[in-house]
């Protein structure tokens, strides 16, 4: 009976052995997944930062264009001028009372 019980001391050995290297290695892979997830969360804001200068870049090159008469944007730069002045009077008149 006592080999029995050293047999199923040894394999429990054995397999505690294994799962703790099993869960070694999966730590390692988690771990490097985290790091992979941060980088590439970091990535995808300097995109959408990117992203947002480039539409801002756009929209200007779009409002100088219809400013200079190009293309079928011409009144909507008209609109969007207006309403950038009807703001400065705005700013103004508050500013002088």
């Amino acid at each position: 009976m006592s080999e029995k019980v050293l047999e199923g001391v040894v394999l429990l050995n054995k397999n505690i052995s294994k799962l703790l290297d099993e869960y070694n290695e999966l730590r390692t892979r988690y771990d490097s997944l985290q790091k992979e997830i941060n980088d590439l969360t970091l990535r995808m804001q300097n995109k959408e930062s990117e992203f947002e200068e480039l539409k801002r870049s756009y929209e200007r090159a779009k409002l100088t264009g219809a400013l200079l008469g190009e293309g079928e944007n011409a009144r909507d730069a008209k609109r969007k001028l207006n309403e950038l002045v009807r703001e400065i009077d705005k700013c103004i008149a508050l500013l002088n009372r």
